[in-house]
């Protein structure tokens, strides 16, 4: 684990305003503007290439970035590249004798096994906390663009964000990223992301600088048991289509409003939130196919998937 500060552009970049000494003294704004530092934390992840990962929310926004080891030395980062719909930004370091972490799998994670979060809460760095994993699949939070998060118990605060979290073997199945709270302090409520996903971030930003992702051209919703029970369905599943994108590839596939979209690929699609990801991981130009249920019957499409702009 790695401590990150962010040195963030001045209010005055943000907003020309703020450096018009007029507008500074009519409305009561210091004279000398502070800058602002922020800390956040992050995991080594590859020790020969000295990529290190993080929150897209902790480096966002900064002109500097320096990152800090366990054994205080201090290096300046690159930022490689920032994916606001994860929440994942990968950082370059150049710095001899990293450490190396070891990838887990969070696919594999179950309800109650034990985690370790560590990071750097209110800039008390290395401190590590325990708990289980509360839930998976943890998704409608409105915190990022894709939310799949797993939810923990262990305790986690501001500057926490971006550090790892642990299984018991001591391999990272996780990247903390939020609480949830009505104080901003830790309530036993806490969310990362899983690693599976965020490798497959930090491989698209090591080779492009940015996400290219899959889309489909359609608005989805939850399909709720009322809507279960009028489709026909033993119970609530799949995702159903709201609107369908004009010229879009799930028009061109035939996909219709009213459609349920019950597997992806091979993959069934148990919650709504299941179908943006599986198309976002999906290489652009790929032909999949797409089972769907409409007026009660099932039918398979075929579409190609297209590039989200």
């Amino acid at each position: 684990m790695v401590n990150i500060s962010v040195l963030q552009r001045s209010p005055e970049e943000e907003n020309p305003l703020l450096s018009d000494p007029f507008f500074r003294r009519f409305f009561g704004f210091p004279e000398d503007a502070q800058q602002r530092i922020a800390a956040g934390s992050g995991v080594v992840v590859d020790a020969r290439h000295g990529y290190v990962l993080t929150n897209h929310h902790v480096v966002q926004d900064a002109q500097e970035i320096v990152v800090t080891l366990k054994d205080k030395r201090r290096f300046p980062a690159r930022l490689v590249g920032s994916d606001a719909g994860t929440d994942i930004a990968l950082l370059k370091i150049d710095a001899p004798g990293l450490p190396q972490i070891e990838f887990g799998d969070s696919d594999a994670l179950e309800v109650a096994d034990f985690v370790i979060a560590i990071g750097n809460p209110f800039g008390l760095g290395q401190t590590a906390t325990s708990g289980i994993v509360s839930a998976l699949g943890r998704s409608g939070l409105n915190i990022e663009g894709y939310e799949d998060f797993i939810q923990t118990d262990a305790s986690i605060n501001p500057g926490n964000s971006g550090g790892p979290l642990f299984n018991s073997q001591g391999q990272v199945i996780g990247i903390n990223t939020a609480i949830y709270s009505s104080t901003g302090a830790n309530n036993g409520i806490g969310f990362a992301i899983p690693i599976d996903l965020a490798r497959n971030v930090m491989d698209q930003l090591k080779q492009h600088g940015r996400v290219i992702r899959g889309w489909l051209g359609v608005e989805i919703q939850q399909v709720t048991p009322d809507l279960a029970q009028s489709f026909g369905l033993s119970k609530p599943e799949g995702a159903l289509v709201a609107s369908v994108a004009k010229d879009g590839p799930a028009e061109k596939a035939g996909l219709a409003r009213g459609d349920i979209v019950v597997a992806f690929n091979g993959h069934p699609v148990h919650e709504e939130h299941e179908l943006p990801e599986m198309v976002a991981e999906t290489a652009v130009g790929a032909k999949v196919a797409l089972e769907i249920l409409r007026k009660g019957k099932k039918m398979t499409l075929e579409v190609k998937v297209g590039e989200l702009k």
